[in-house]
């Protein structure tokens, strides 16, 4: 099986792309476990595979963007649902409905995405604003709290926040705030740029290497890092805005704390 081309790690500006249909299946017909990918489909629901895709799948903290696929012959079908597959490494699933249950797309048609471009861009500005709360926590922090580390994040819009080891105090939040506020004040740039093991090493953040078995990859490829530029460096396969600035005005809301972590969440508006 082909892995899907991810064309918005690429050109993440493009929103709409034109592409060849590898597979159409309907949900009812998908290994268990892909199924379980989008507990929400009904049993007439699809799933379209393409060569390459513009839609960002749900992962690394982002939820999945969402829109339409059109065939030339007016088929349309509504993107729902975007996820990795759990079967077939580097395989994206798009899931969704057909707007005519007559009409589907067969393997080989050439159709056009089109993703949801308002909610592209909040996920986007949530996404980096979590970049940014973590590296301003990190900045201020790593030598404070006891075996300090960013752990995971969500950049769900009902539920940000940034995942941290060790005991972060609540007489933190503030200073935390005027960080955060510096650093999208600064309008810092925020690149993308492909990275190999020695990259890193480099760089001094040896720490950030991330598992290349584990991610299905092979020997040659390099990792995706972005770079809030005088802030820090993450391997990141999301979608981001192009500054600091375009996060807009990033609230801590607070910081919570629970068996050893901590956890500070944070709003856009």
């Amino acid at each position: 099986m082909q892995r899907t081309y991810l064309a918005f790690q690429h050109n993440a500006k493009l929103h709409a792309l034109q592409t060849v249909v590898t597979a159409v299946r309907s949900v009812a017909t998908l290994e268990e476990a892909n199924k379980g990918l989008f507990k929400q489909a009904q049993e007439d629901d699809h799933v379209v595979v393409t060569e390459q895709t513009i839609f960002h799948p749900q992962g690394g903290g982002q939820p999945s963007d969402v829109g339409v696929m059109k065939g030339s012959d007016g088929t349309s079908f509504n993107v729902a649902m975007v996820r990795m597959s759990a079967v077939n490494d580097g395989e994206v699933l798009h899931f969704g409905k057909f707007t005519t249950a007559s009409s589907i797309f067969k393997a080989g048609d050439t159709i056009t995405q089109h993703i949801d471009i308002e909610k592209r861009l909040i996920y986007s500005r949530y996404h980096t604003a979590g970049h940014v709360l973590g590296s301003a926590v990190r900045h201020l922090l790593e030598k404070e709290v006891a075996n300090f580390d960013e752990l995971k994040a969500s950049h769900f819009p009902d539920s940000a926040a940034c995942e941290f080891q060790g005991l972060i105090e609540g007489k933190w939040k503030d200073v935390i705030q005027a960080r955060v506020d510096e650093y999208v004040s600064k309008d810092m740039p925020v690149e993308i740029d492909w990275w190999d093991e020695n990259d890193f090493k480099a760089n001094g953040l040896e720490r950030l290497i991330p598992d290349r078995k584990a991610m299905g990859m092979t020997d040659d490829e390099k990792f995706r890092v972005v770079n809030i530029v005088g802030a820090e460096v993450y391997p990141c396969g999301g979608t981001h805005v192009d500054s600091t600035q375009g996060c807009g005005k990033t609230n801590v809301k607070k910081i919570s704390r629970a068996k050893g972590t901590s956890r500070v969440s944070y709003l856009l508006p």
